[in-house]
């Protein structure tokens, strides 16, 4: 059916491959001329453009940057399973190229982004979801988002939203990175319904990160938790994401899915787009365009950044009209959070 989208008043403000071309660590330059000279170097984690979710959301802010501040950019991709060498040498090879800003996405190029960013003290690098010393440095800007704030918005959704009494989490990987999503989720939840049912499931442990390219196995996970009584599941597994829209629509009327990161009502297959009763959108956008700006203007400043819900840094999308009849009642959540009265824990019990 016809939808339009849109997001609650949740503060929006707005997980290689080049934007053209596949190949890991490869990809051609594209862009406008100029920019002031700003050369962006992407490089995003396991499965890259295209994923429908993180990935996407930070190609989303390249592409603002392209057409609004002019600048040329060349984008790679990681492998499943590569050594920590390869991040490093993908990091590097941007550079070389003549590359003066970089962005890499994903917590798992901290080290990377560390090492590479000492050895080049005159460029600026952005590290999305990483704010650890293994990354820090005067020339990185490190840039984080509140997923439990958006999460908790999600969680009382989803049990706003469940006839069973009984919703799920599937987690890509657990790390304390996807903990901080269900943290959120089970707070919010809980929020609304103390004695709501919540199974949890992750795909895989570090260093094994395919849990965030892997819709079979999301699939697989959904599957059981649907079959165990769930009602409405939301994922925090990027590419593994799909497997969940999947096993959303065979179980039947009466299942929904929740998205991730970008608005998965828009980005998902059609054919699933109908499951995805709304998504906590995460604007990695908002955080790579503003960093290639603050290069170009010459405001830069190393050091921590969180984008939240106050500042457009989440939010909750409304895509096809599922929560329009709880959005007040989201709202009111949400203020409540901005101002402090609600404490978001990022941590599990």
């Amino acid at each position: 059916m016809a939808v339009a989208a849109s997001t609650l008043t949740l503060g929006l403000a707005a997980c290689g491959s080049d934007t053209d071309t596949g190949g890991s660590g490869s990809g051609s330059a594209s862009g406008g001329a100029g920019g002031g000279g700003i050369k962006v170097g992407l490089a995003y984690d396991v499965g890259g453009r295209g994923d429908q979710s993180f990935n996407d959301s930070a190609a989303k802010g390249l592409d603002q940057a392209k057409q609004e501040l002019g600048v040329t950019s060349k984008e790679s991709e990681a492998n499943q399973g590569e050594p920590e060498s390869a991040r490093e040498q993908r990091l590097q090879t941007l550079i070389d190229g003549g590359y003066n800003t970089i962005i890499a996405v994903g917590f798992a190029y901290a080290k990377a982004v560390g090492k590479v960013a000492k050895d080049n003290p005159d460029v600026k690098f952005a590290i999305i979801d990483d704010a650890s010393a293994d990354s820090a440095g005067t020339n990185v800007a490190q840039i984080t988002f509140a997923e439990n704030e958006g999460s908790y918005l999600i969680g009382a959704a989803a049990a706003l939203k469940s006839k069973k009494n009984h919703i799920g989490f599937v987690g890509g990987v657990q790390t304390p990175l996807i903990k901080k999503f269900e943290a959120g989720y089970l707070a919010g939840a809980k929020k609304i319904k103390p004695s709501i049912k919540v199974d949890t499931t992750y795909l895989t442990q570090p260093p094994d990160f395919s849990g965030f390219a892997d819709p079979a196995k999301g699939k697989t996970a959904a599957d059981g938790q649907f079959q165990g009584g769930a009602d409405i599941i939301y994922h925090a597994a990027g590419g593994s994401g799909a497997g969940v829209f999947t096993a959303a629509k065979n179980a039947g009327a009466g299942h929904l899915a929740i998205g991730v990161d970008s608005d998965q009502a828009l980005t998902a297959d059609p054919s699933v787009r109908s499951l995805i009763m709304t998504s906590m959108v995460k604007n990695v956008n908002v955080g790579v365009f503003d960093f290639i700006k603050s290069v170009k203007d010459g405001s830069f400043k190393g050091g921590k950044r969180e984008f939240a819900l106050k500042d457009g840094g989440v939010s909750v999308a409304t895509t096809g009209g599922q929560i329009n009849d709880i959005k007040a009642q989201l709202d009111q959540l949400r203020e409540q959070i901005i101002a402090g009265s609600i404490k978001v824990p990022a941590t599990t019990p």
